[in-house]
């Protein structure tokens, strides 16, 4: 009888026996193009501070938007935090508390905000679901309903990067990791500015800022200015798989958002570092 207790305890891999940290050893494996897994998503991340803090009179005019807009696309609606995270930074700060602390505690404000969002149109069968449903089970959530909503800030918490006092990955970040992690069919982000400026447009000289309507993340990395987005976010559309543009649109802008999941440019569009499979 042949002996097979040493062939079954190994599987032939390419990887096996390698350390992980060796580029040149990982690459052939790891640069393979990754499926995409729900490429007819759409994924809309609404401002906290933008549009969210604003109340009713920006918040209603979004969620009639979408609410016409579930008929023609399938949608995971993400919110950021607002003003009340930033006010829990500056109490956090105070207390010495550590960015791993600060993290968890600003994302419980954007689930209040994705809370609010999601029982605005739970007359159409949206609902809020958190971080481990969104994981796991989004795709059977978006085949009973056209629409869910979840929490925008990556779930990090306390595995935060200690770069930086405040946490880096905020709502733009998470919101753009996982529309690359699902390879879903794009990602808009709804502030309320038209889209990126070259220059600051509420600062000193901002008559003088002039609207980019068509930039980069290399062009975008190399100027200081301010963002109307997370900077770290252009570190991850630097590693980006499947999202090869972003599209910043003006949600106080009544069908720009609905213009902008059909397609058309009515915003800044940010190409990333992906390429067309």
């Amino acid at each position: 009888m042949a002996d097979t207790s040493n062939t079954i305890k190994h599987v032939a891999s390419p990887l096996a026996r390698q350390t992980l940290q060796n580029r040149d050893l990982t690459r052939p494996v790891a640069g393979v193009q990754p499926i995409r897994l729900l490429p007819w998503l759409q994924v809309v991340k609404i401002g906290g501070r933008s549009i969210m803090d604003r109340g009713a009179e920006a918040i209603l005019p979004i969620v009639d938007e979408l609410r016409k807009l579930l008929p023609e696309h399938r949608l995971l609606i993400l919110t950021g935090a607002g003003i009340r995270a930033r006010h829990l930074y500056g109490v956090g700060l105070d207390l010495g508390l550590p960015v791993g602390s600060l993290a968890p505690l600003a994302a419980s404000e954007a689930g209040q905000n994705g809370h609010i969002l999601a029982a605005l149109l739970a007359a159409d069968g949206v609902s809020y679901v958190e971080h481990p449903t969104i994981a796991s089970q989004l795709a059977i959530h978006l085949a009973a309903a056209r629409a869910v909503v979840g929490s925008a800030f990556p779930p990090y918490h306390h595995h935060e990067f200690p770069t930086s006092r405040i946490p880096p990955h905020r709502a733009d970040t998470g919101a753009f990791l996982l529309a690359d992690a699902l390879g879903a069919a794009g990602l808009t982000i709804v502030e309320d500015v038209d889209g990126v400026y070259d220059r600051d447009p509420n600062g000193a000289e901002g008559d003088r800022a002039q609207l980019l309507r068509d930039t980069s993340v290399a062009e975008l990395s190399a100027q200081s200015g301010p963002l109307p987005f997370d900077r770290a976010l252009l570190e991850v559309m630097a590693t980006a798989r499947h999202i090869e543009r972003v599209q910043v649109i003006n949600g106080l802008v009544p069908g720009r958002l609905s213009a902008a999941l059909r397609g058309e440019h009515v915003g800044t569009l940010v190409r990333t570092a992906a390429h067309p499979a």
